[in-house]
């Protein structure tokens, strides 16, 4: 490992940049100003590659200090064999962001086209972000992953570890107060609400004492939707196609087809003070 000190750290800035840059090439006319011909729409998203390989080979080197395993004679030639797996992936990356699009217009009859939900929806900002820092992760890069979704989650308040797995046509409404931890696997067509946790029950340790890095948080599978402010914690499964209502607290398994929801209230009266 690099001494501390040996190279400039991580600059929150360029890692910004980064993500704008991919926002460039994903939702082309989008963020940029509109070209108008293909020829120079073409000739701008390459301008744009370029400049992402030059601040991507940056600063995955400098993350790169924070590996315990990497040489320092080889880093930079990490940097560059990793940032152009990197770029390899963005049709992928590109390709469900825009099922991404699709499903959150889909779920809100207040969206009124797909430039809207792009522009407007923070789901869309914390999944670009998320999206990226998750094949960042993937590929083992420390730390960028990590500031790449955090300032997602400063802005929207969405908080999606980097690591966790996140299928097609996600949707979250609204957003804000959403955590999904790290070793979270979540299917394909699955909503969320604002201020759902899927979180983790309980920590394991070794026998020094030092918490275990094992799955710890749910497996939420296709086609479920989980209204606002519940909470599912642990390593538990919600089956395909169920409805979790708000405000519920979930810490075993789920079969399919289930609608779990809160109890009716149950209304008592009392008489001279007994049973207050």
């Amino acid at each position: 490992m690099m001494p501390a000190g040996y190279a400039p750290l991580p600059s929150v800035d360029e890692v910004r940049l980064i993500v704008n840059l991919c926002k460039d090439i994903f939702f082309t006319d989008y963020f940029h100003k509109r070209q108008s011909d293909d020829r120079l729409r073409s000739y701008h998203i390459g301008v744009s590659m370029d400049e992402l390989y030059t601040l991507l080979c940056r600063q995955i080197a400098r993350g790169l200090q924070f590996c315990e395993d990497c040489a320092e004679s080889e880093v930079i030639s990490t940097a560059e064999e990793l940032a152009l797996k990197f770029i390899d992936q963005l049709p992928e990356v590109k390709r469900l962001l825009y099922t991404d699009v699709e499903a959150m217009f889909q779920s809100d009859p207040a969206a009124t086209n797909y430039g809207e939900v792009i522009y407007c929806y923070p789901v869309m900002n914390t999944m670009t972000h998320y999206r990226i820092a998750h094949v960042l992760h993937k590929m083992q890069v420390p730390v960028i992953p990590r500031i790449i979704t955090e300032q997602a989650h400063s802005k929207t308040g969405i908080d999606i570890h980097p690591g966790a797995q996140i299928g097609e046509y996600f949707a979250i409404d609204h957003g804000t107060g959403v955590v999904i931890g790290e070793t979270t696997i979540i299917g394909n067509h699955v909503t969320l609400y604002q201020g759902v946790t899927l979180g983790a029950k309980s920590f394991r340790y070794d026998e020094n004492g030092n918490m275990l890095n094992i799955p710890r948080h749910p497996i939420i599978e296709d086609h479920v939707t989980v209204y606002s402010n519940a909470s599912i914690l642990g390593r538990i499964t919600i089956g395909h196609h169920s409805v979790i209502g708000g405000n519920i607290w979930v810490t075993n398994n789920v079969p399919p087809y289930s609608r779990i929801q809160q109890s009716k209230a149950v209304e008592l009266s009392f008489q001279g003070g007994l049973g207050i």
